[in-house]
C-alpha cells in the first residue's frame, strides 16, 4: 500500500469536509486501540480543532495508560489538539440499577449492557462535539464495517465521517507504523473494550482480522465448496456474521406508501 499517498488523501479529505460542513474541527474517542490512534492522529494533520476523548467504564488500566500515552504525545506535536477523559463508570452504574433486569431468563443481556456502554460514548462524543461546533470522527475499519459488522448501531456507528472504513485493519496498522504512533499503540491487541472480563475482537469473533480479510476480498466471487480446512472455517463465521449484520450495514428500510393512497 502506498501508505503516504493514503494520508495525504484521507487528510485532506477531512480537512475538506469539515470545512464545507461549517464546522471547526473534530471530536473523537480514544480507546488506546490502533483504530482511534491513527484516526486521531489523521484528524491532527488536518490542523484542525481535535478534541480526544477518554471515556473509562469500568476501564482496564492498561486500555487507559495506552490511551493517554497516546493522547499526550499528539498534544505534544499538534498545538491543535486538546484531551481529556470523561468518567462514564458513574453514569453506567446508574443505568445498570435503573434497568434492574439481572435475570438468567435474559441471555442477552450482557451484550446489551456491552452495547449500553459503547452508545454512552456516542451520547458523550455527541454533546462535547455539539458545543464546541465538531463533527464526530468513526474509528472504525472496513471488516468491522461492512464485512461482520463488529460495532453497536448507535454507538460506536453512530458518527458523522468514517474516514478509515475502506480500509482494512492489517492496512491501518501501516499506517500506524508509518505515522510513528507510539510503540504500545502499534502492538496494542484489538479489543472493544465493552465488557468486564478481558475480551479480545478475536476471542469474540473466533477468527483474526488477517483471515478475515481473506474471505472478505473473495466475498462474492467465492463460495462455500471453495474452501477447506481453517479457510472453511473463517468462511462460515464471516457469513453468519455478515448475514446478522445487514440491519447494521445497509440502510434503515422504509415503508414508502403508494401515492395514490395520499389523495
Amino acid at each position: 500500500m502506498q501508505t503516504q499517498k493514503v494520508i495525504d488523501h484521507i487528510v485532506q479529505w477531512l480537512k475538506d469536509y469539515a470545512e464545507k460542513s461549517g464546522a471547526k474541527g473534530y471530536v473523537l474517542g480514544v480507546s488506546g486501540g490502533v483504530d482511534s490512534g491513527v484516526v486521531s492522529t489523521l484528524a491532527a494533520m488536518t490542523g484542525l480543532k481535535t478534541l480526544l476523548i477518554e471515556m473509562p467504564i469500568r476501564q482496564k488500566e492498561d486500555q487507559v495508560n495506552r490511551a493517554w500515552e497516546h493522547m499526550n504525545d499528539l498534544k505534544s506535536k499538534f498545538p491543535n489538539v486538546e484531551a481529556m477523559s470523561v468518567n462514564l463508570t458513574p453514569a453506567f452504574e446508574e443505568l445498570y440499577k435503573t434497568f434492574d433486569v439481572h435475570d438468567d431468563e435474559f441471555p442477552n443481556e450482557k451484550l446489551a449492557f456491552a452495547n449500553t456502554r459503547s452508545r454512552l460514548r456516542m451520547l458523550t462524543l455527541y454533546y462535547y462535539g455539539q458545543i464546541n461546533g465538531l463533527l464526530v470522527c468513526g474509528t472504525g475499519n472496513k471488516v468491522e464495517d461492512f464485512g461482520i459488522g463488529f460495532y453497536t448501531k448507535y454507538g460506536d456507528g453512530g458518527v458523522d465521517v468514517s474516514p478509515i472504513a475502506d480500509l482494512y485493519k492489517t492496512e491501518v496498522y501501516e499506517l500506524a507504523r508509518a505515522l510513528n504512533l507510539v510503540k504500545n499503540i502499534q502492538e496494542a491487541i484489538p479489543t472493544d473494550g465493552l465488557w468486564d472480563a478481558e475480551r479480545t475482537d478475536e476471542m469474540q469473533i473466533g477468527a483474526t482480522y488477517p483471515e478475515l480479510e481473506k474471505i472478505q476480498k473473495e466475498w462474492g466471487t467465492k463460495t462455500e465448496a471453495d474452501y477447506s480446512g481453517r479457510d472453511l472455517e473463517v468462511f462460515n463465521i464471516f457469513s453468519r456474521m455478515n448475514k446478522t449484520a445487514q440491519h447494521k450495514i445497509n440502510p434503515i428500510p422504509v415503508c414508502d406508501i403508494n401515492e395514490e393512497w395520499r389523495n
